[in-house]
């Protein structure tokens, strides 16, 4: 294990295993035990999500893995977690294991922290975006979303499990926020960093192979006390894949998945695993 630090002080450890391309994960390669895990699993959520990325790539790849949304949890960044302090902080795990170029693979918004990457450097060998498209993104509705978590989490009364409606989806009118208002704020700081970036024109500065991929329902309605905001990140995939494609994108869409389940890496694998290979290991 290694460990370096990030832009606010604070040391992340960060797992290598495999030889072969570099592959830089922003996963948490240590499998989750007791009552998080279970919460997780109420969530859908595997509590060994990273080891099983890992373990699924590292026969090919160089993995290096780091689990960077565990580190701003613990060791929140509440007015520095911009975009260019993230990709600074993934440039310098990149440094500590001398990964002159490398791919990364992002989900949700870690997704969008890659494309914030590849805009800052030319080291990127390929970017995975999964959960966020490349363009369309939902950055207006994501700060709106992200204010309305930091009121909430100003409130005394808060519970650990979330509320189901007898489905596999959430009822977002009934869970409550669990995290601090620093955890929150950070979410704040960066969508608020976000505003008026135009994520049509960064096309130009992004050179290497990219992928992106969603789950097609990946839609999710917040409710009342979110102000009614719908974030809606697969919709770009499906009626501006044709303009997402003709920017060097190969896009993919996952039938029945939602952001949840697009997620696991039962689901991932098969994508990102062919993917790499074609772009990395036959280059």
């Amino acid at each position: 294990m290694i460990k370096v630090k990030m832009h606010d002080g604070h040391m992340i450890d960060v797992e290598v295993q495999g030889e072969g391309p570099n592959l830089l994960l922003p996963v948490n390669p240590q499998p989750i035990e007791g009552p998080q895990a279970d919460e997780m699993l109420n969530w859908g959520v595997d509590p060994a999500l990273g080891r099983s990325l890992i373990e699924g790539l590292s026969d090919k790849f160089r993995v290096i893995a780091f689990d960077y949304e565990g580190h701003v949890l613990s060791a929140a960044k509440p007015d520095t977690l911009t975009p260019t302090n993230i990709s600074n902080d993934i440039l310098s795990i990149a440094d500590a294991v001398e990964a002159k170029q490398f791919a990364y693979y992002g989900y949700s918004w870690l997704a969008l922290s890659g494309m914030q990457l590849a805009i800052r450097t030319h080291r990127l060998s390929a970017l995975v975006m999964g959960g966020f498209p490349p363009i369309g993104g939902q950055y207006n509705e994501m700060l709106s979303v992200t204010m309305a978590t930091h009121e909430m989490s100003k409130s005394t009364h808060k519970i650990t499990n979330p509320s189901q409606n007898g489905s596999d989806e959430f009822d977002w009118s009934n869970v409550e926020v669990t995290m601090s208002e620093a955890q929150t704020k950070q979410f704040v700081t960066l969508y608020q960093d976000l505003q008026g970036f135009n994520d049509r024109a960064a096309q130009s500065k992004i050179s290497c192979p990219r992928l992106c991929f969603a789950g097609a329902a990946d839609k999710i309605d917040y409710g009342k006390r979110w102000g009614d905001v719908q974030v809606d990140i697969v919709g770009p995939l499906i009626y501006r894949r044709q303009e997402i494609e003709s920017l060097g994108w190969d896009v993919s869409v996952l039938e029945g998945l939602n952001h949840t389940q697009a997620m696991q890496a039962a689901n991932v694998l098969p994508i990102l695993r062919p993917w790499l290979d074609s772009k990395l290991i036959c280059n």
